[in-house]
């Protein structure tokens, strides 16, 4: 990413979150008479929490990195939690907004007295069940006080709760999917190859050591005959390229044909370059618009692998026919792939929009299956072709999104559990 788009996201960003963060304010004004140093610390509390994202990582070379670790993650824990309050409290702005459109409209359309009085409504006829009722206590809060007080702490609650949830428990949820597949053409000899898929490891500052060794252990379980991740292996600094190598050689003995790797567009703002070497250095096969022939001439299954959409912006970027043309060799093995069934890895699943009707599968990442989800799900509208998650068919072509393994943004997940998934190649 250019240092231009980059500040461009940058100030979105903090554009997008200061607003929600004022609105939270308003609505803690509206809601409780605080003192004014009350308010004070809510604000600084608020905007301390947005400076410690930036700052945590443009600082990281500068502190201890565990240091620099738990900055990052206070601050985006915090606004996870004011994120997911402003919704609720947006909700409740639209609410009482209609209702009190309904009103001017009722107020409106009212019919009038001769005199051009609106017509009052009846005095209510008292019953005995009504005068058995107690009155009102006087230091009962005004309705309408009282609601907003109400919709405050309920946004809040659900704010905190899930916050918690996701950060302590749902970013830790993982678990082994199992995609058996009809892979048209595949060869007997196939029926039943594994591919173990790993994404979005994001190496860095919320996935280290304990992580991999999770990762590595549902891999084993797996039992692959292939292991293929498929981009953001690291979250963006290079420095953690070292660590990467050495989860990459652990994981080569679990599967009797390796480890294969693309990129994704973490990669590419960590450095593709640094994620390529450590990959390779590790014994694995880094496919970079590449391909490679599982089986054998005779009985194969074209695997191909291309770089993440982001590197088109620097010229480069996947493509499948170079991929294609990589096995094309003079020899026989050569000839005989053009007719292989093809499997592609792409980290970016809106790909899927140029290379349906030309593989058989496409697998990707990416999305983190929305990463946080409460009850809706908004990258289902908000990210190209509604691909988030599981698996989708076009053109006579399927893919499949794994939700990915890490966390970025938040260190937190809700109702999107990371995964790691066995695909199974069937005839």
């Amino acid at each position: 990413m250019s240092a231009a788009r980059f500040l461009i996201f940058i100030l979105l960003t903090l554009t997008v979150l200061g607003g929600l963060n004022l609105h939270v304010l308003r609505w803690i004004k509206k809601a409780w008479r605080l003192s004014s140093a009350a308010q004070r610390g809510f604000k600084l509390a608020m905007w301390l929490s947005i400076a410690a994202m930036v700052l945590g990582r443009m600082a990281g070379s500068l502190i201890p990195r565990q240091l620099a670790m738990a900055v990052i993650a206070t601050g985006s824990t915090v606004q996870l939690f004011v994120v997911i309050s402003a919704a609720f409290l947006l909700l409740a702005d639209l609410f009482f907004w209609l209702g009190g459109l309904a009103g001017r409209l009722r107020a409106r359309f009212q019919p009038a007295q001769p005199g051009g009085a609106p017509v009052a409504a009846p005095p209510a006829t008292a019953t005995a069940e009504s005068e058995a009722e107690p009155a009102p206590s006087p230091a009962e809060l005004p309705r309408r006080a009282f609601l907003t007080q109400a919709v405050a702490s309920s946004a809040f609650l659900i704010g905190g709760s899930s916050t918690l949830y996701g950060t302590l428990k749902g970013r830790h949820d993982y678990c082994l999917e199992e995609l058996p597949f009809k892979l048209p053409g595949l060869p007997r000899a196939l029926d039943g190859f594994t591919l173990a898929q790993l994404s979005d490891v994001h190496i860095g500052v919320y996935v280290g050591e304990p992580e991999l060794r999770i990762a590595e252990e549902l891999l084993r379980r797996a039992r692959p005959d292939l292991i293929v991740l498929t981009g953001d292996l690291l979250d963006n600094d290079p420095l953690m390229a070292d660590q990467l190598g050495r989860f990459v050689r652990r994981l080569a003995p679990l599967a009797r044909a390796g480890v294969v790797a693309i990129s994704g567009n973490h990669d590419y703002f960590a450095g593709v370059t640094e994620v390529e070497r450590a990959v390779t250095a590790a014994g694995a096969r880094m496919l970079r618009n590449q391909g490679l022939v599982l089986g054998d001439a005779q009985a194969g299954v074209a695997l191909l692998g291309v770089d993440d959409v982001v590197g088109r912006r620097s010229g480069g970027g996947p493509d499948l026919n170079r991929a294609l043309r990589s096995l094309q060799t003079p020899d026989a093995l050569g000839l005989a792939s053009a007719d292989m069934p093809r499997v592609l890895l792409c980290h970016n699943p809106s790909y899927f929009e140029e290379s349906a009707g030309r593989v058989g599968l496409q697998i990707s990442g990416h999305t983190h299956g929305g990463q946080v989800n409460l009850g809706v799900r908004p990258a289902d509208l908000l990210l190209p072709g509604g691909w988030v998650a599981g698996r989708y068919d076009l053109r006579g072509s399927a893919l499949y999104v794994n939700r990915g393994f890490g966390t970025v943004g938040p260190p937190a997940r809700i109702g999107a559990p990371p995964e790691v998934t066995r695909i199974v190649l069937t005839t």
